[in-house]
């Protein structure tokens, strides 16, 4: 059974994919800040800060120790809440962002690499948002923080190229993951695609990107918008 390590999973989208990688027979490592309760023997909840380094440390080598290699990392955890204009926003709060979304995912991509020799092949699998190159005001921080989820994909590509890992990164358009019953026909019909999306989406998306056979997919930026980046929008 491959194991995956999946953050931010206690809700949204990582709740999505934790439940969608165990059904699909994968051994799962769910971390999150906060509890979560997920229905599936083999998910196994791990309680982590993606602020603190020894946390992440030290859960990633009781993984090893409890289970053993690790195939798949999903660096899905991220703070989005501080979208206020440049003028409002707390040099603080700005260090919140970048911290946990980048800096985050750079520390369980360090550790990860320890704890995934003897699986037989490597993926880490990076959520971006559209944000990082599209975005509106306000978002400065969170955009940022993805466009550096975007970066460091690109470096950790060529920096594991001596490994079996690959590194790549999905970024999600509009993903609702509470009221999809309560949007709007025009929410949808704004889309090239027709629809708003889904969490199954961008499950559908990552694991077509661990699958094993896939390893000439290297240092790609998967988008899952449904088409919004290549919509060309001006105010009537």
């Amino acid at each position: 059974m491959d194991r995956v390590i999946i953050s931010g999973a206690a809700q949204g989208i990582g709740h999505a994919l934790a439940i969608g990688y165990a059904k699909q027979g994968y051994e799962v490592m769910a971390l999150d800040i906060v509890d979560a309760f997920f229905g599936e023997k083999n998910i196994h909840f791990f309680k982590v800060d993606l602020l603190q380094e020894e946390q992440i440390k030290d859960c990633f080598a009781q993984i090893k120790e409890q289970f053993g290699p690790v195939a798949i990392l999903i660096n899905n955890g991220a703070i989005s809440k501080f979208n206020k204009s440049i003028n409002k926003i707390t040099i603080a709060e700005f260090d919140k962002v970048i911290a946990t979304n980048l800096r985050g995912a750079f520390i369980c991509a360090k550790y990860f690499v320890e704890i995934n020799e003897g699986a037989g092949y490597g993926r880490i699998i990076n959520i971006a948002s559209t944000r990082y190159q599209q975005n509106e005001a306000g978002w400065d921080a969170y955009g940022a923080s993805k466009g550096g989820i975007v970066s460091l994909t690109n470096s950790l590509c060529v920096s594991l190229s001596n490994t079996k890992i690959t590194v790549n990164a999905i970024s999600p358009g509009w993903i609702e993951t509470q009221n999809y019953d309560d949007l709007r026909p025009e929410d949808h019909y704004q889309h090239p695609s027709g629809r708003v999306g889904k969490p199954q989406d961008i499950l559908r998306a990552c694991l077509f990107l661990s699958d094993k056979e896939n390893d000439f997919i290297n240092g790609a930026n998967l988008l899952v918008d449904g088409g919004m980046t290549k919509k060309m929008i001006y105010c009537e």
